[in-house]
C-alpha cells in the first residue's frame, strides 16, 4: 500500500506546487538544496517515491549485502520518514508516477491519486540494464527465480535471503564494472562462491585501462572470486522446473550458478517523460538550468536527464546538478548554469583502493604518459600531461597522491617539473599534508558530495569530532573510502580543539561504554538479560541492533547463568542449528580433530535415512553436515544421533582442523591429531564474538591449513609447535601472525585459551581475528599474553577456566526446550525457494 507522509501546515500564505517525481538520491538532494535556500517559505513540496521508504544511500547497499553495514543503519538511510513530515515535505512513498500532463499540470500516480504542480522536477533516475539473454525472464516478463539486479533494498534482500539459505550458493555476477565488483565482494563475503563475466577483455573498463584492469583482477581472484573477461553470456540456464542452474556463452561455454545477479550498465529512467512527450535522446534532454528542452516549468535532475549530450551514472555530477537547479528555481541565483562535470572518482572497489579522473592515457603524439606497474604488490599508477596540464589520471592500489593530482586535474596546483614525483612524493604535497594543501572547493567525498570547505565549516560551527562531522555533513557515509582524508581535515580545521569520537569505542552504539567498560558495569550489577541491560545502561532504551552482541557478551560473562531471552537471539541460535535456503536446518554433529569411528558413521547414516535426510556433505571443517532437518525433527535427530554439537551455527569456537600428524604420515614432526583432539575438547563451543576456526599440522607442509586460521599451530621438530594467530582464508585472505613458539602441548593449550579469552573480551562484536590480531598488533598481544607485561594473564586464565568448567552441550535442549516453540514448525512468511535433492 502507498504510504502517505503528510505534514499539518496551517500557513495560509499561498505558494506555489512544486512536486518532485522521484525520491532517490538525486531528487531527494535536489529538496534538501532548495530547502537550505528557503525554499519552505515559497514552495508546498511534494515527493512521489515507488519504493516504500525515505531516501537511502544506494551506495550504501553493497556494504549491506556484504555484512558490513545493515539495513537499518543510520548511515543507509539518508531521509527517513520522520524527515519529511519535520521539514513540510508531503511524501507518497510507495506509489508510482505513471503519466504527466504538462498542459493541466497534473502527474497520476498508480493509485489514482492525481496531483497539482506549478513546477515539476524529474527525477527518475535510471534503471539496471538486462541485456537479452534467452531465461533471463518467466512468461510474464518478470526476472526468472534467482535472477537480480543490483540497484535497491529489494535486490540486495533478495540476494540476502538466497546467499545465507544454504552454505553451498555459487553466484554469476554479469558486469565486471564497479557496481558487479562490488556484488561480488559482498556475496563472497556472505560465503558464496562467486564467479564474474565481463564482455571487454577487462575489469572496469570504463576508469582503468588495460594494465589497471589486470591489476584489479588480481586483487579479485585473491579473494576468491572468478574473473572471466571477454565472455558475452548469451543465455540463463534454467531447469526443467525453473530454477537457475547457470549462464550460457555465445562461445559455446557455460558456467554453473544457483544465482545471477547482472550489473551490466545501467539505462536512463526515461518512460514516463517519453509518455509526456518531453524531449528523449539518450535521456532527458536539459539545459545549463536543468530546463527540459521547451518547457518553461519542467525540469529533470540525475540519472534520468541527458545534458549536452552527456549522461552521468556518478552520484557526484547529481550534487553539481542539484545545487544549480535549487538556485534556478528559488531564485537565489537565477542565472546559475551547470556546465558538466569534470569527473573524478576515488573509491573503494571489493576492498580495493580506486582512484581515476580524465582520459586513460595518450590521445596525442605529444601528450606526457607516465606509468609505474607493480603487479606483484597490487599498485598501478599513471597520469596523462597535455601542454603542462593534467588531463587523466589513474591510482590503484596506492592512491596517496589522490589529493594533489585532483587539484592538479582542477588546474588548481601547478606541476612539478618531474612527472614522476606526481605519483610518488618526492616534493609534491604528500599524504600527511594534503589536508593542510586541499582548496575549500576541492569534493572530498564524492558519494554525498562534500567539499573540505563543506567539512571547515562545519567545524567551526562547533563539531569538533569526527562523527559529528560526519553526522552533520554525510562525508564518510557512501563507500567509505574519504574517511580517512575527513578525519586529517577534522584534525586541521579543530586544531587544539579537536574531540575525541568515544562513540567509535562504544561495543554497542546505545550503550556509552567501551566493551571493558560494559563488562564492568554487568558483573557490578548483576545484569543477567538483555532488557536488564538496557533498562539499566542504555540512555534511550531499547536498540534492536544491539540485542544479538548484548547476548553474546552475556553468555561470555555469565556462560549459562545468564537469562535467555529468545527475542534477544537469532533463530540460529535459538534452535542451535543453521537455517537454510528452504527454510529447513542444517546439523553438523562434533568430530573432534576431523575423526571419526564406524560407529558414528552408521549413526549418521541410520539418521539420515529414517528423517529422509535429502543432502549429506562432507564440510571443510572436517565433519559431516545433515542438510534439510525439519525445525521440529532438530531434537529427535540429535537424540538418535547421540552426538554433541559441532557449533557450525553460531559464533563461538567451531573446530579444529587437523592432518594425520605422527600416526601415519611419513614427514609428521608432531602429533597433531592428539593435539587437535585436545583443544577442541577443552574450549569447544565457547562463546565469542565471532566464529573461531583452528587447525593443528603436523609438520610444516600445512596439510591442515593452520597458517590461514584464526588459531594455528605448527609443528616444526624438536618438540617444538609455532602459535599463528589472525589468519584467514574466506573473503579475506591472511597468513596468521606468529604469537609464540612453545616446546610442549600443554603449552598449546595454555595459550590458545589466554588468546581465546583475551579475545572475547577485548574484540568487536562480529570482528574476526583477521581484523582484531593487526588491530592490536602481534607485538602489542605478545606483550600481553606471552610475556605478561600487564599482568593480567592469571585473570584471563581464571576465566577461561571458568567458562570451560560452565560448558553444557546446546543440544541437550531436546530433553527439555527453552519454550514451547523452540522446535515446532514455523510456515515461512515468504515463498521460499525449493533446495534439489542431489
Amino acid at each position: 500500500m502507498p504510504v502517505d507522509v503528510t505534514p499539518h501546515d496551517d500557513a495560509t500564505t499561498a505558494k506555489r506546487k512544486l512536486v518532485v517525481v522521484g525520491n532517490g538520491m538525486a531528487g531527494a538532494r535536489t529538496v534538501e538544496e532548495i530547502l537550505s535556500r528557503g525554499g519552505s517559505e515559497l514552495f508546498d513540496v511534494t515527493m512521489i517515491g515507488d519504493e516504500p521508504y525515505g531516501n537511502y544511500n544506494r551506495i550504501m547497499l553493497s556494504h549491506v549485502l556484504s555484512g558490513e553495514a545493515t539495513l537499518d543503519d543510520d548511515d543507509l538511510m539518508l531521509n527517513p520518514m520522520a524527515w519529511y513530515r519535520e521539514n513540510g515535505v508531503t511524501l507518497y512513498s510507495g506509489d508510482s508516477a505513471e503519466g504527466i500532463d504538462r498542459f493541466a499540470k497534473t502527474v497520476t500516480c498508480a493509485s489514482g491519486r492525481v496531483i497539482d504542480f506549478d513546477v515539476l522536477i524529474i527525477a527518475t533516475g535510471s534503471n539496471t540494464f538486462f541485456p537479452n539473454m534467452d531465461g533471463l525472464r518467466e512468461s510474464d516478463g518478470r526476472l526468472a527465480r534467482g535472477v537480480f539486479g543490483f540497484r535497491t533494498i529489494s535486490d540486495t534482500n533478495g540476494m540476502l535471503q538466497m546467499a545465507t539459505a544454504r552454505d553451498d550458493v555459487r553466484a554469476v555476477v554479469i558486469g565486471g564494472g564497479l557496481l558487479g565488483l562490488e556484488a561480488a565482494y559482498g556475496l563472497k563475503t556472505q560465503g558464496v562462491d562467486v564467479d564474474v563475466v565481463h564482455s571487454p577483455g577487462h575489469l572496469m573498463n570504463q576508469q582503468l585501462d588495460e594494465r589497471g584492469g589486470k591489476v584489479l583482477r588480481n586483487k579479485i581472484e585473491e579473494l576468491g572470486v572468478g574473473v572471466h573477461t571477454g565472455k558475452r553470456t548469451t543465455a540463463v540456464l534454467r531447469t526443467d522446473d525453473g530454477t537457475v542452474s547457470g549462464v550460457g556463452f555465445a562461445d559455446g561455454e557455460s558456467l554453473p550458478a544457483d544465482m545471477i545477479v547482472v550489473t551490466a550498465g545501467i539505462r536512463p529512467n526515461v518512460e514516463l517523460a517519453r509518455s509526456a512527450g518531453l524531449v528523449i535522446e539518450r535521456g532527458i534532454v536539459v539545459d545549463d538550468q536543468m530546463r527540459c528542452e521547451d518547457e518553461g516549468s519542467i525540469y529533470a535532475v540525475g540519472e534520468c536527464c541527458q545534458h549536452r549530450s552527456e549522461v552521468y551514472g556518478l552520484v557526484a555530477p547529481l550534487w553539481e546538478q542539484a545545487v544549480v537547479l535549487a538556485d534556478v528555481i528559488t531564485g537565489a541565483n537565477p542565472h546559475a548554469e551547470y556546465h558538466g562535470s569534470r569527473l573524478t572518482t576515488k573509491l573503494k572497489v571489493a576492498g580495493v583502493d580506486v582512484a581515476a579522473m580524465g582520459v586513460k592515457g595518450p590521445e596525442r603524439e605529444d601528450d606526457e604518459f607516465v606509468q609505474f606497474y607493480e603487479p606483484r604488490s597490487g599498485i598501478y599508477k599513471s597520469v596523462v600531461v597535455r601542454d603542462d596540464k593534467l588531463i587523466g589520471a589513474m591510482l590503484l592500489g596506492d592512491i596517496s597522491k589522490a589529493n594533489f593530482l585532483t587539484q592538479a586535474f582542477d588546474d588548481k596546483v601547478p606541476l612539478p617539473e618531474e612527472r614522476i614525483s606526481m605519483l610518488f612524493d618526492m616534493g609534491t604535497p604528500s599524504a600527511e599534508t594534503g589536508a593542510a594543501e586541499l582548496a575549500d572547493d576541492v569534493q572530498v567525498c564524492n558519494c554525498n558530495g562534500v567539499t573540505k570547505g563543506d567539512i571547515v565549516s562545519c567545524v567551526q560551527s562547533g563539531c569538533t569530532s569526527v562523527s559529528e562531522v560526519c553526522a552533520k555533513t554525510r562525508a564518510g557515509k557512501g563507500c567509505g573510502s574519504c574517511k580517512p582524508l575527513v578525519g586529517d581535515i577534522v584534525e586541521f580545521a579543530a586544531g587544539d580543539a579537536l574531540t575525541v569520537d568515544k562513540s567509535a569505542d562504544w561495543y554497542v552504539p546505545c550503550i556509552p561504554l567501551t566493551k571493558p567498560e560494559l563488562i564492568d558495569a554487568i558483573k557490578r550489577q548483576d545484569l543477567r538479560s538483555v532488557s536488564e541491560v538496557f533498562e539499566k545502561l542504555a540512555p534511550d532504551g531499547e536498540d534492536a541492533t544491539a540485542k544479538m552482541p548484548l547476548s553474546s557478551l552475556l553468555r561470555v560473562i555469565w556462560g549459562t547463568g545468564w537469562n535467555r531471552e529468545p527475542g534477544a537471539l537469532f533463530v540460529n541460535d535459538r534452535v542451535h542449528a543453521n537455517i537454510q535456503r528452504d527454510g529447513t536446518f542444517s546439523v553438523v554433529p562434533q568430530m573432534k580433530g576431523g575423526v571419526t569411528s564406524p560407529q558414528q558413521l552408521r549413526k549418521i547414516a541410520d539418521v539420515a535415512e529414517k528423517y529422509d535426510i535429502p543432502m549429506i556433505k562432507a564440510t571443510g571443517g572436517q565433519r559431516i553436515d545433515l542438510l534439510g532437518v525439519k525445525k521440529e525433527d532438530l531434537p529427535k535427530v540429535w537424540k538418535d544421533l547421540d552426538m554433541p554439537s559441532g557449533y557450525a551455527y553460531g559464533k563461538s569456537f567451531r573446530t579444529v582442523k587437523t592432518c594425520v600428524g605422527t600416526d601415519y604420515c611419513r614427514f609428521g614432526l608432531g602429533d597433531s591429531t592428539a593435539l587437535g583432539i585436545a583443544i577442541e575438547t577443552r574450549y569447544q563451543g565457547l562463546e565469542s564474538p565471532a566464529k573461531l576456526k583452528l587447525a593443528v599440522t603436523g609438520c610444516p607442509r600445512n596439510c591442515a591449513e593452520a597458517l590461514c586460521k584464526d588459531f594455528g599451530v605448527v609443528a616444526i621438530g624438536d618438540g617444538k609447535w609455532e602459535i599463528l594467530v589472525g589468519g584467514a582464508a574466506g573473503a579475506h585472505i591472511r597468513k596468521g601472525d606468529l604469537l609464540a613458539t612453545v616446546d610442549s602441548p600443554e603449552e598449546v593449550i595454555r595459550l590458545c585459551g589466554i588468546f581465546i579469552q583475551y579475545y572475547r573480551e577485548q574484540a568487536k562484536w562480529l570482528e574476526r581475528t583477521y581484523a582484531w590480531v593487526p588491530r592490536i598488533g602481534i607485538e602489542e598481544l605478545r606483550a600481553i599474553l606471552v610475556d605478561d607485561r600487564d599482568g593480567i594473564v592469571a585473570g584471563l586464565q581464571e576465566r577461561i577456566d571458568e567458562a570451560v568448567a560452565d560448558y553444557v552441550d546446546p543440544w541437550l535442549d531436546r530433553d527439555e526446550p527453552r519454550s514451547p516453540a523452540q522446535f515446532t514448525s514455523a510456515l515461512p512468511l515468504l515463498p521460499l525457494p525449493k533446495v534439489p535433492v542431489r
